[in-house]
């Protein structure tokens, strides 16, 4: 093993590396200094990257650059992020949320998330990605800020500006697999993978078989790496269902074991995990020394598309029968599946989550994945087109006591899409665009590939370009509007909501068989209860629930007529504090 260095005049120098044990090597060199690019040699012959590399400006194919990692001048020295039942959380594309779809453009961008009612931005995905252009679910250099999108120090500053504006951010990242282009680990540590579990990418990373403690660690400093080096405030761990680990202690438990012992102390370090399963064992109190604060909670939202949109395809399925009792548990509950069998599935799914806080669950009406893997990655405005339906939807997704979060550009009801791109080399470009259209081809608009609702060509750059946020959008009338109204929504949320979160007992949960009205009532510890009552059909409904205490929020505020009426407008949603005894 070498290390060779680029003198800047475009010749190699090549530095031999000190076997240290254990397929280790070393070198310590005044030969290296910030700026230089260098590369590992493999048997004299095969040059790669570092895969800790902190930035590779050349694409994932080419040389690492070596960082100081002191380099920058870090004003929030006094910052404390926001206990995590304040959290309002905006996920946001770097590539296409500004004009710009770089970290600089972001930074740009914050004052109009100050506004809003913002306090958590998360990043997808950043880790360096093959090519210019991407959802950043394929990257390969987890250490490495994408280049496309700046440098570490642009990272750094937008970290830094958002500290100073009172925004905590987190990121995104992908612990489950590497993508299909750019990964060069299995060329010199094959022992990295495992062939004992399998995924929807291939082989399994290894966390539990023979040489698995460096790989552990691995990610472990990865999760470090983050919160400390660039002042993160939290991460979000994709896809934890396709994390396979036998070993006693499972790495996402030792990940937030390191993490708070490490990088929390005095911090409020949020972790959120994306996990199919419905696994309520990672999931405790926030700030919990061994647990995830939340997960994002796809429950809420599979039934809330359902209702509004009628779908009933893929996992929709397992939602269609009496959506609005399903609803009104995940609200009251955390998950619809809590062990029950799922038809879509085809097995039990979930375990039982009603013990835990409504912080457990961040809940959504969109995010990348619910728009972007739809074959055209329409946004739910254009899907839905009653816009009184979809004011009643925000009004229960911004006023639940459960961390309600955004996807870019649903504030003003963004007209773009948010369809699958990538940049892969031309062989692999032309499997994911022919394995992209044959995805859908069972759907009969798609039969034709003349069709002008075609699939878009994920490969080309148009498709991304298609996705970038039209900012004139906010202050035109239709699109003004709305943004009024998140805006409004997110000021009662933290007026009237958020005090009330940590003193949260249980949620129960009322619902009628027939009709679609339902109630959910959060106990509080000193008495009080928070009542949703809602109607979310075009049908009138009896009215469920009590409609006692003082009102903080209708979309029809003639509630009190409702009582003597026993009867809820279409597409109603009511919000009211019954105030008890014990606390005065």
């Amino acid at each position: 093993m070498d290390l060779t260095l680029d003198d800047g005049r475009g010749v190699a120098q090549i530095v031999p590396m000190t076997p240290c044990g254990d397929g280790f090597y070393e070198i310590v060199t005044d030969q290296a200094r910030a700026g230089s690019l260098y590369r590992y040699r493999i048997d004299d012959e095969n040059e790669v990257p570092d895969p800790a590399s902190r930035f590779n400006p050349q694409d994932v194919h080419g040389p690492s650059q070596v960082v100081d990692p002191t380099d920058f001048d870090w004003t929030d020295r006094d910052w404390h992020s926001r206990p995590w039942h304040e959290a309002v959380i905006y996920e946001l594309h770097v590539g296409t949320f500004s004009p710009e779809g770089t970290f600089a453009g972001v930074q740009a961008k914050l004052d109009h998330l100050v506004e809003l009612g913002v306090t958590v931005i998360e990043l997808m995905p950043i880790a360096d990605f093959p090519g210019k252009r991407g959802w950043g679910y394929d990257g390969v250099l987890l250490f490495a800020p994408e280049s496309a999108y700046g440098t570490p120090n642009d990272l750094k500053s937008l970290v830094n500006a958002a500290h100073a504006r009172g925004i905590a951010v987190m990121l995104d990242v992908v612990y489950n697999h590497f993508g299909p282009e750019g990964n060069y680990l299995g060329m010199y540590a094959s022992q990295f993978f495992t062939e004992r579990h399998h995924t929807p990418w291939g082989a399994a990373i290894n966390f539990d078989g023979s040489h698995s403690r460096p790989v552990r660690d691995f990610y472990i400093h990865n999760t470090l790496y983050w919160l400390e080096e660039f002042h993160l405030d939290g991460l979000r761990f994709d896809a934890v269902h396709a994390i396979i680990d036998d070993s006693r202690k499972h790495i996402m438990t030792e990940i937030a074991e390191t993490a708070r012992a490490c990088a929390g102390g005095d911090r409020n370090i949020y972790l959120v995990l994306e996990n199919g399963a419905n696994q309520a064992r990672f999931l405790g109190s926030p700030g919990r020394s061994n647990k995830f604060d939340a997960q994002w909670d796809d429950d809420v939202h599979h039934c809330l598309h359902t209702i509004l949109t009628g779908e009933k395809d893929g996992y929709y399925a397992d939602y269609v029968e009496q959506p609005h009792a399903k609803l009104c548990r995940s609200l009251a509950e955390g998950f619809v599946y809590q062990g029950e069998h799922s038809p879509f599935e085809n097995h039990a799914r979930g375990e039982p989550s009603a013990h835990l806080p409504p912080t457990a669950f961040v809940i959504f009406l969109q995010n990348h994945d619910q728009i972007g893997n739809r074959a055209l990655g329409e946004r739910l405005g254009h899907i839905v087109k009653n816009n009184e339906a979809l004011r009643a939807a925000a009004a229960v997704l911004l006023l639940a006591p459960a961390p309600p979060m955004l996807f870019m550009g649903e504030e003003w009801n963004a007209p773009q899409p948010f369809p699958y791109f990538c940049d892969f080399e031309q062989e692999l470009a032309t499997k994911v665009r022919e394995g992209r259209r044959r995805e859908f081809k069972h759907f009969e608009r798609f039969r034709d590939p003349a069709h002008p609702d075609s699939i878009p060509d994920p490969t080309i750059a148009s498709t991304m370009q298609s996705a970038r946020l039209d900012w004139s959008r906010t202050t035109v009338a239709g699109h003004e509007d709305w943004l009024d109204l998140y805006r409004r929504l997110l000021m009662i949320r933290q007026r009237e909501i958020m005090p009330l979160i940590p003193d949260i007992r249980f949620g129960a949960c009322s619902k009628l068989e027939a009709g679609a009205a339902f109630a959910v009532d959060w106990a509080l510890s000193e008495g009080s209860v928070l009542h949703l009552i809602a109607n979310l059909a075009d049908e009138p409904a009896r009215l469920v629930g009590r409609t006692a205490g003082r009102l903080i929020y209708a979309t029809h505020p003639n509630i009190r007529q409702t009582v003597t009426k026993n009867e809820l407008a279409p597409w109603s949603v009511t919000w009211l504090l019954e105030r008890g005894t014990l606390g005065g």
